[in-house]
């Protein structure tokens, strides 16, 4: 499954309806295709393998992300109050999930999910009120304005009062799923933003460890059972063996560590398609490790499987990574929050992104200089009390 747009609205965080396209709305190039996915073999229509949201502090890229993941949970047959990222519904008496996606089998579907909060004992619950699915052909499809235009479409499927046997917080997709064997691929770094402990059921690629650390000769799991064993060697020393995988901050740096979680997760994605889900790429990352990472979603050659890797950051010296402007969202947060494309703010593709990011052109993606000045005034005054 391929997420084509998502229009999210009723949600409390966010100011306005929030709309994220991820297909290729500008112009594709024949030198483009060379770091874009098409939808399906010799289609003219493609899609963005890495998608950037980048805001300053508190501008609500992390909520974004959630709304993403919800997303998919629910695509997923993962019932909305399982959920990891249920919470940005909030209270949200109504909130509509419009989904436009390409499934596995070929067709284009769209899914508008209604969702409103209810009672419940200790956690917020949510049931779904109404829900339809429409789906077409591919072959239908004659302009890209099209492909998540489904106005003139019969529904394929409605939820009604029927479906005693369909928990009232599981999509209806879970039918169209079960029919046709879908199921998407999503490896999520969310919760482990600011952790960093190793995935001791993964196997770590040798090259993964020694393009992080060169220093380090092989890092191995071993599972006796219940327990895992790690064999660490730095080049030059003996073998040491560890049982407890946080022991490894002790040897390894935080950057290393959190490398081999997420290269080991982009290898999978790369390899079977789906989605990786990274909030704040850069931390622990120096730049070329950061870019690296982006390169590999972006190079046709080595992303067959169109695999779709979604981050958000705080430095805009990454955009100047990607070759387009309608892969890159900034996010803004003036008493509520708001996504918008770069496509739709700058449609000049030959200017450097980072440049024109940090000079304030797009409005509101550097600190308000009024803050700046207020920010300053009180460390000189407490300068100046203290000396």
């Amino acid at each position: 499954m391929k997420l084509l747009r998502i229009e999210a609205s009723g949600l409390p965080l966010f100011k306005e309806k929030l709309v994220m396209t991820f297909y290729a709305q500008q112009r594709v190039a024949e030198d483009d295709k060379a770091f874009l996915f098409p939808l399906l073999m010799d289609s003219k229509y493609y899609l963005n393998c890495a998608n950037a949201f980048i805001g300053i502090n508190a501008s609500g890229k992390t909520s974004v992300l959630k709304v993403i993941l919800l997303v998919l949970d629910l695509l997923n047959n993962e019932p909305i109050n399982h959920s990891e990222t249920r919470e940005i519904l909030g209270n949200a008496d109504h909130a509509v999930l419009k989904i436009s996606f390409l499934s596995d089998h070929g067709d284009l579907c769209q899914l508008e999910t209604h969702i409103t909060a209810v009672p419940a004992n200790r956690e917020q619950a949510y049931r779904i009120m109404d829900e339809t699915l429409w789906v077409k052909p591919f072959s239908s499809i004659k302009t890209k304005k099209m492909l998540t235009e489904f106005t003139d479409i019969a529904p394929y499927s409605t939820r009604t009062n029927e479906e005693s046997f369909l928990p009232d917080d599981t999509s209806i997709i879970i039918a169209y799923n079960k029919k046709h064997g879908q199921n998407t691929l999503v490896r999520s770094l969310l919760s482990l933003t600011n952790v960093n402990i190793l995935p001791v059921s993964d196997v770590i690629p040798s090259e993964v460890i020694q393009f992080l650390d060169p220093t380090v000769e092989s890092l191995a799991l071993d599972h006796v059972g219940q327990r895992a064993a790690i064999h660490l060697k730095f080049k030059g020393h003996k073998e040491i063996v560890l049982t407890d995988p946080a022991e490894l901050n002790s040897y390894l740096s935080s950057g290393t560590i959190k490398g081999i979680v997420t290269f080991t997760l982009a290898i999978d994605v790369l390899k079977n398609g789906g989605y990786l889900i990274i909030d704040e790429l850069e931390n622990h990352f120096n730049k070329e490790i950061t870019a690296t990472l982006i390169r590999f979603f972006t190079d046709a050659s080595l992303n067959r499987h169109g695999g779709i890797l979604i981050f958000t950051t705080h430095y805009p010296e990454i955009l100047d990574e990607f070759e387009r402007n309608d892969s890159i969202f900034i996010t803004r947060n003036r008493d509520g929050i708001t996504v918008s494309n770069l496509n739709d703010l700058l449609k000049r593709n030959d200017l450097k992104k980072s440049d024109a990011y940090q000079s304030g052109f797009l409005d509101g993606t550097v600190p308000a200089y009024e803050a700046y000045m207020k920010l300053k005034k009180n460390i000189q005054s407490t300068l100046e009390k203290e000396g």
